[in-house]
């Protein structure tokens, strides 16, 4: 196989992400992919990471590379995010999907109040986080001393590894007059069930089941209101200076996942161009490597993901150089970031698709990695985050002069 391509450092990155921490989380997530590359086939028959995998993932911090660092954490900045799980999406796109996941929720945790903080990572710093940012699926009450919360969420990838959950929910009130508000509550596991509902096509390494809340109290310390994650201080700021916690936390949402797509996409291709150097056609003996068309594609390609890992790291360096200088976006500026994210998927999923499509009835072989590669691309983009009509049609909104209709951001 040819090497896959490492995260560029050639743009500007900023005090932290191109410093020697950066390059050394980056050294550490490059050592694993050989290692996680040979566990893949396991990975999606339990449905779940291995206990190795997550052990290594510990072991390289890599679940807390966006920690606060007076907890111990390596308080990367946020393209950090994009570079590792690009690098581990090249070996699995269900580790860089897990990894990238639970990692953000140690970036969201430091802007919660400080007592959530204590409380949860005083009993354990390597503690993982699992979520689910559906917030329609949850109904929350007010109530004294903090909301009632019940409700079902899907998609609440790694949960059987985790001790708390971020579940998102909408907050009703008998007042129609005080409207409703979007709020995270931090639940431990023992608040709410884990359904094992995980039996899917692609990303089936992520063991992402749905959880239940039959009606749960929760404080209001262990819960954050999705408007102080718009950008600027945040509850968690006076422990938690670092510009990295007054990100807008939603409107970078895609870039979460997007190096998932990125590495996997990356990968299809490396391996395309390894088999193109030595593959024989079945009906002539010609050497694909001569074929124009082989060619085309693998420029195609080529400059779908190049530009695809310019736009996403571009939006997360930017989003940081902002933060530092105290700026916080504009909506229409919140709104390109929601749709580069998406548009940079996007051409990822585009580009594994055409080589998918070029290499013949060779993908169809389930002993091989291209199936996987196809299914997990498609899986990646089914995100609601990657959904660029939604995406798009919100971003030309604001462009018109039309109010946002993502509540979100």
């Amino acid at each position: 196989m040819a090497p896959g391509r490492k995260p560029s450092m050639d743009q500007p990155t900023g005090p932290e992400a191109g410093g020697r921490a950066h390059a050394e989380m980056i050294a550490k997530a490059g050592a694993l992919v050989p290692h996680l590359r040979e566990r893949a086939a396991r990975t999606e028959d339990l449905r779940h990471l291995p206990p190795e995998t997550e052990r290594d993932l510990h072991d390289a911090g890599l679940f807390r590379m966006l920690q606060p660092a007076r907890i111990g954490g390596a308080e990367l900045d946020y393209v950090a995010l994009v570079d590792c799980a690009e690098l581990l999406g090249q070996a699995d796109a269900s580790v860089a999907w897990n990894l990238a996941n639970l990692a953000s929720h140690h970036w969201m945790l430091g802007m919660f109040e400080e007592k959530a903080q204590d409380l949860v990572w005083g009993r354990d710093p390597n503690v993982l986080i699992a979520s689910s940012f559906i917030f329609p699926a949850g109904r929350a009450t007010r109530v004294e001393g903090g909301y009632q919360l019940r409700g079902s969420w899907p998609f609440s990838s790694g949960v059987a590894s985790c001790e708390w959950n971020m579940l998102a929910s909408v907050v009703y009130s008998e007042d129609e007059a005080d409207g409703i508000e979007y709020r995270i509550f931090l639940l431990p596991k023992g608040d709410y069930n884990v359904l094992d509902t995980w039996n899917v096509a692609g990303l089936r390494g992520t063991g992402s089941c749905d959880v239940e809340v039959r009606d749960a109290f929760v404080a209001d310390y262990m819960t954050v209101a999705v408007g102080d994650l718009a950008g600027g201080p945040t509850p968690g700021s006076r422990v938690n200076p670092n510009p990295l916690y007054a990100l807008p936390v939603f409107s970078l949402f895609p870039y979460v996942l997007s190096g998932v797509a990125l590495g996997n996409a990356q990968a299809c291709l490396d391996d395309y161009i390894e088999v193109a150097r030595h593959r024989i056609s079945t009906y002539n003996r010609a050497k694909l490597s001569d074929f124009q068309s082989t060619q085309i594609k693998i420029a195609d390609a080529s400059a779908k993901i190049d530009a695809a890992r310019l736009i996403m790291r571009s939006a997360c360096l930017d989003a940081m150089e902002d933060a530092r200088r105290g700026r916080i976006p504009d909506m229409a500026t919140k709104t390109r970031y929601r749709r580069d994210g998406s548009f940079s998927v996007n051409l990822c999923t585009d580009s594994v698709s055409m080589l998918f499509a070029a290499s013949g009835a060779r993908g169809l072989f389930t002993s091989g990695v291209l199936q996987r590669q196809f299914r997990d691309a498609h899986a990646i983009n089914s995100h609601l985050a990657f959904n660029f009509d939604a995406a798009g049609t919100n971003y030309g909104r604001v462009a018109l002069g039309l109010p946002s209709e993502n509540l979100t951001l």
